[in-house]
C-alpha cells in the first residue's frame, strides 16, 4: 500500500510539473478566462443555481481551470464556462453577448465546428465566424481570443465513413485557421494533438465516439492548449 501511494504521489508530481514547466504569462491577475463552443467544452457543465461542484463541466476547460489555478493561486484567475452542447457557430453568435461579451473576458477560448460538420456549408461556417471574431474585436480590442480546431477521431460511427468525413471536416478547419491568420490569434491544433496521440495508443482511447474525447484526451487538449497559449505569448 505504501509503494501505490508513493507511486501515485509520484504520477500526480509528474503531471503538475508538466503543467508548470511554463508560466502562461499571458494570464495575469484577476483575469477573466472563458471557454465557450459546444459539448467538447461543456463537459455536462452545471448551468443552473450555485452548484459549484460541476460549474466547469469535465473537460480540458476543468482541467485546464484546476490546474492554473492550483499552480498560480496569486493570480486570482476566474474561470467560466459556457459551452453548450450541440452548438453551431450560429448558435454561438445569437447568445454572444450574454455568454461572451457581457463577462467581459481577458481571455477568451473558442472550439467550434464539429455540429457544423454537415448542417453548415463551409461559406456559411466562415461568414459566422468571421462576423463572431470581427463583433468580439470592435467590442473588446484586448481581449486575447484562442481559436481552437474542431477535430474528428476514427471511432464508433465515424470509422468505417472516416475519410470522407475528414474532407469535409478538413474545410473547417482550414477556415479556422484562415480566420486565426487573419486576426492574428493563436490556434490550438487538436486534430495533429489527436493523430500524434493515436501513434501511441487506438484512436478509442483518446474518444469513447470519435467527437468527444475520454479524460485522457481531455488532458490531452489541456496540455496542447497550455502550450500553444505559451507559444503564442511568451512574454508580457
Amino acid at each position: 500500500m505504501k509503494q501505490i501511494s508513493l507511486t501515485l504521489l509520484t504520477l500526480v508530481q509528474f503531471v503538475c510539473s508538466a503543467f508548470a514547466a511554463e508560466d502562461l504569462p499571458a494570464l495575469h491577475k484577476n483575469d477573466v478566462v472563458v471557454f465557450q463552443g459546444d459539448s467538447i467544452t461543456d463537459g455536462g457543465r452545471a448551468k443552473t443555481g450555485n452548484d459549484y461542484n460541476h460549474t466547469m463541466g469535465q473537460s480540458y476547460a476543468f482541467i485546464l481551470s484546476a490546474q492554473i489555478g492550483a499552480l498560480y493561486p496569486e493570480r486570482n484567475l476566474t474561470f467560466l464556462n459556457r459551452g453548450i452542447s450541440g452548438n453551431r457557430v450560429t448558435e454561438l453568435a445569437a447568445r454572444w453577448k450574454t455568454d461572451a461579451l457581457d463577462l467581459k473576458p481577458n481571455v477568451l477560448s473558442i472550439l467550434v465546428g464539429i455540429n457544423d460538420l454537415s448542417r453548415l456549408t463551409a461559406e456559411q461556417y466562415e461568414q459566422a465566424y468571421d462576423q463572431l471574431l470581427a463583433d468580439t474585436i470592435a467590442a473588446l480590442p484586448n481581449t486575447k481570443i484562442i481559436l481552437g480546431e474542431p477535430f474528428l477521431l476514427p471511432v464508433g460511427k465515424h470509422k468505417d465513413n472516416y475519410a470522407a468525413e475528414m474532407v469535409k471536416l478538413s474545410e473547417k478547419q482550414a477556415i479556422v485557421a484562415k480566420l486565426a491568420a487573419k486576426y492574428h490569434l493563436p490556434l490550438v491544433s487538436y486534430q495533429k494533438a489527436f493523430d500524434e496521440a493515436c501513434q501511441k495508443a487506438p484512436a478509442d482511447h483518446w474518444s469513447w465516439d470519435g467527437v468527444h474525447p475520454h479524460y485522457a484526451g481531455h488532458a490531452l487538449m489541456a496540455q496542447e492548449w497550455w502550450k500553444t497559449v505559451n507559444q503564442f505569448w511568451p512574454t508580457e
